[in-house]
């Protein structure tokens, strides 16, 4: 399982750069980790989890089919 290296700038977030940075064939592959739950350690997952979460505020076209994999509260986008 090839994990993506998020870089992250202050407080913890996602960089823009990495977000602007993913495609369908990316978001999918996400997707599939996060499905499968098999990560090395539970910090994976959460990291692939905020990596999706960001991705569905920010690039939502790319997460319209995983969005079973986030919570079904809303988050505020700021």
């Amino acid at each position: 399982m090839k994990l993506i290296n998020v870089k992250s700038t202050s407080h913890n977030k996602i960089s823009e750069e990495v977000v602007n940075s993913f495609n369908e064939e990316m978001t999918l592959e996400l997707a599939k980790r996060l499905e499968d739950d098999n990560y090395a350690s539970p910090f994976d997952g959460l990291q692939d989890w905020h990596l999706l979460r960001a991705l569905a505020i920010n690039r939502p076209e790319l997460t319209s089919d995983f969005i079973h994999l986030l919570d079904q509260e809303p988050f505020d986008e700021n």
